[in-house]
Formats: structure tokens, C-alpha cells, sequence
């Protein structure tokens, strides 16, 4: 190929998966190529898009039918960029790890798969010479992946909590607004959007756990799969713990948290984990309402950092992949390389017994003389300190009397010993909800 042609031969782009983020994408390369030719220096042509269905009317995409194609194992080997937007570990995986051997460089938005099995992912690019993009992994729209792994790769990153999931912040968002039951409100997210017919990955917390696991390996240098991140859904939620939340000055947030931590023999380790917790109204994640994203990073010599923006949706996520796409391609015409994996320090991922934080435990209580002492008394023995009890009225019902007690930081392991040691005594009727704390 002579120079003049190198310079405007179109780079083929091959999509797979055409819902409703695969066809904002696809709509945006067909009406408007010149852009992308300027922002690139050579051309992208759309040489396919794999489907399932190729009945299915697909108007929205503005794409020439003549595109479509079920043999996506095909597609894949005639492309110099693929753009995966299937999802799940299956077709998926294989599709990519295709692309790679055929020396296409690979977009993707595909957090299930890089949760489980982005190691094996990372050494097929390399080997391969090849780029593996995933902005839109991790927070939909929000810059949130390049920078992790370009702007602050001279940094260290000691800690990153963040919203990542919308559905969940829309659901505790409204119920602190309104006061609503969970139940109530995740109907409503249903019928706006928000959620899937089938919320489970959502309100369990899977999604967000993958997410963690993408971040934490990222932040710490550190292989970290998704079945490493402890996680705890929202379903347990309820508008009593909401209310109690806002008696204390602050607002519950599903969280996804990894941190560099201290082990109990004193060297580093990582710590993953996803969770509701209890954010004071002052803090910047407690301000992020309805289905929006945020991560909060703190860095050694950066400070603090928040990210911003909607953290899910067709063109905010497809605004991730193209921005992806636009950096694989120019590599292409310039024959560098983005960044590959970093896991050179090899944490160990520190288990969440040994993991330090705060909690706020609510139990029911005789409204006797002497149960806070007794109750004080377990707390002492198990060695978790008590910062503050708030005890409410009296029911009429049980005559038991609401005990909210917040702790000073402790080991999970510890606080687990206190609530098990809690419902063994007479006077405690119910551990109502064990929160954690942060940022406070």
C-alpha cells in the first residue's frame, strides 16, 4: 500500500450488538463520518453490525440493513477495531479473543467479562500488539478509566468510593426525599427505566461489584477478580434505616469502596468491597441524586478528586465507547500502543474481617434501668468502641425502645462478634440493620 493510500484507506469498524447503546453508536458513525475521519486521520467505515435477530426493526440506528449479520465469528475477522457491546462472559469472550488473534484492537463496555476474566483479556492484546479500551465499564459517560490509568499513573492512589450503579442511588435517593418503601420505589424505577424487568444485578449489588473490581485493579496495580469484592445489595434496606440515617445528620449511598489498607502483620494489602453506607450530608457523594454517578479518589499527591456525571444510559455510554474508539483508531494511524495491564505490585486482597471502618448498629431494646449498661458492656468486651447512643421513644406495641449506637473505626471481624453477642442478650429484642460509615 503506498502512503497516499495508507492515509485514506478506511479503518473498518465492526460492531457487536445493536441495542439500544449499540445503535446510538451505530447512528453516530453513519451521520457523521467526517468528524471522526478529522479527529482520526483516516476514514471509519461501519463494515458490520452482529445481531441476533435480523427481523428486528432497527430505524432508530439509521443503518443500511445490508450491514446486519447474525455470523458475528465472521465480522470479527475482517475488522481493524471492534467495538463489543453483547455483554456477559459468552459470546462474548470468545468474539474478542478472536478479534485480537486477527489483529483488531477492541472496545468495550463489557464489565462481567473484565470482572472475571480481564487478566486473561490484557495478555491477548499484548501479545497480539493490540489496544483494550473499557471507558464505558465503569460510570457510563464520566472520564472516569483513562485517567485512572494515564493521568494519574505517576501518582498513588490510596482510596476510590464511588456511586457506580444509578438504579440503587435512584431507589435511596428517593426514599430519603420521600420516605417511601423500597418496594415502592424500585416499581417506579422500573416504569422510568431505571431499572430491568429484573433488577437482581442491581439492587443485590453484582453490578456495582464488578465495577470495584475494575477500579481496584486498576488504582492498586493489582489483580482483583469480582469474586473478590465482598457485597451487600440494598433489598435489606428499609425506611425505618433511612429515617434513622437522616436523624443522624447524614444519607445512605450503595458504595463501591477499595482502598489500600494496613494487614495485621503490617504490610499493604487491597480491600474491595460493595455496600450501603451511611455518607454525612457534607460529604460530596451525599449530593449525587436521582440514577447520576461519582467517584471519589484520593491520591498522594493529587488530593482529593471527584468524577461526575450520568453513569448510565444509550448516548452517555455511547459517548464512552466512541471516545474509546477515536483513541484506538489513532493508535492505529500512528502505530502506538494505549495502555496495557499494570498489575506489578500483586496486593493481596485483604479479607473483609480484617477490613476497618465504622458502623452504625440499630437494635430494640427493653426500656429498662441498666440495658445500656449491659449493652455498653458487650461492646467493651469485644473491644469496639462506642462513639455515641441515640435512644428513641418507647412502642406501645412491644415495649421495646429503638437503641441506635455508633462505633468508632473496628474490625469487621470484631463488630460481627458484638452483633452476634447483641441478640444473645434478654434485654435486645432484634438487631434491626448493622450500616457501615464513611467519610465522616
Amino acid at each position: 500500500m503506498s502512503e497516499s493510500n495508507a492515509t485514506t484507506e478506511p479503518l473498518r469498524v465492526a460492531l457487536l450488538g445493536c441495542g439500544t447503546v449499540g445503535s446510538s453508536v451505530a447512528r453516530r458513525l453513519v451521520e457523521h463520518p467526517e468528524e471522526f475521519s478529522a479527529r482520526v486521520g483516516r476514514p471509519l467505515e461501519l463494515v458490520g453490525v452482529a445481531v441476533r435477530d435480523l427481523d428486528k426493526p432497527r430505524d432508530e440506528a439509521g443503518l443500511d440493513r445490508s450491514l446486519l449479520t447474525t455470523d458475528a465469528e465472521g465480522l470479527v475477522t475482517r475488522a481493524d477495531l471492534v467495538i463489543e457491546l453483547i455483554g456477559g462472559i459468552e459470546p462474548a469472550r470468545s468474539l474478542i479473543l478472536s478479534a485480537f488473534e486477527h489483529g483488531a484492537s477492541v472496545v468495550t463496555g463489557n464489565k462481567a467479562l473484565l470482572g472475571e476474566d480481564g487478566p486473561r483479556l490484557y495478555e491477548a492484546a499484548s501479545e497480539a500488539g493490540v489496544d483494550l479500551h473499557f471507558e464505558a465499564a465503569v460510570a457510563g459517560a464520566i472520564p472516569l478509566i483513562r485517567p485512572m490509568r494515564e493521568s494519574l499513573a505517576g501518582d498513588q492512589v490510596r482510596r476510590v468510593m464511588g456511586i457506580v450503579n444509578g438504579t440503587t442511588n435512584f431507589i435511596l435517593d428517593k426514599m430519603d426525599r420521600t420516605g417511601a418503601d423500597l418496594a415502592d420505589v424500585l416499581a417506579e424505577a422500573q416504569q422510568l427505566g431505571y431499572a430491568e424487568a429484573d433488577p437482581t444485578a442491581d439492587v443485590e449489588g453484582h453490578d456495582a461489584q464488578a465495577k470495584a473490581a475494575i477500579l481496584a485493579s486498576l488504582a492498586f496495580h493489582t489483580r482483583v477478580a469480582t469474586s473478590d469484592v465482598s457485597c451487600e445489595g440494598i433489598t435489606a434496606i428499609t425506611s425505618d434505616d433511612i429515617r434513622t440515617v437522616r436523624r443522624m445528620g447524614c444519607v445512605l449511598k450503595l458504595l463501591a469502596i477499595c482502598e489500600r489498607v494496613e494487614r495485621p502483620d503490617g504490610t499493604a494489602g487491597v480491600s474491595a468491597r460493595v455496600h450501603p453506607t451511611i455518607v454525612p450530608r457534607s460529604h460530596p457523594l451525599a449530593s449525587v441524586r436521582e440514577a447520576f454517578n461519582a467517584v471519589f479518589v484520593e491520591t498522594e499527591l493529587a488530593g482529593e478528586l471527584m468524577f461526575y456525571g450520568p453513569g448510565a444510559g444509550a448516548d452517555p455510554t455511547a459517548s464512552a465507547v466512541l471516545g474509546d474508539l477515536v483513541q484506538a483508531a489513532r493508535h492505529r494511524v500512528t502505530g502506538a500502543r494505549g495502555p496495557g495491564e499494570s498489575a506489578y505490585a500483586q496486593l493481596p486482597v485483604v479479607p473483609l474481617g480484617d477490613v476497618r471502618t465504622r458502623y452504625a448498629i440499630r437494635v430494640d431494646v427493653e426500656d429498662q434501668p441498666g440495658v445500656l449498661a449491659r449493652v455498653a458492656t458487650v461492646f467493651g468486651d469485644t473491644g469496639v468502641s462506642i462513639e455515641s447512643m441515640i435512644q428513641g421513644i418507647r412502642r406501645s406495641d412491644d415495649g421495646l425502645a429503638p437503641l441506635t449506637i455508633a462505633t468508632h473505626e473496628a474490625a469487621e471481624g470484631r463488630l460481627a462478634e458484638t452483633v452476634e453477642r447483641l441478640r444473645g442478650l434478654d434485654e435486645v429484642g432484634t438487631v434491626s440493620s448493622v450500616l457501615r460509615m464513611e467519610g465522616l
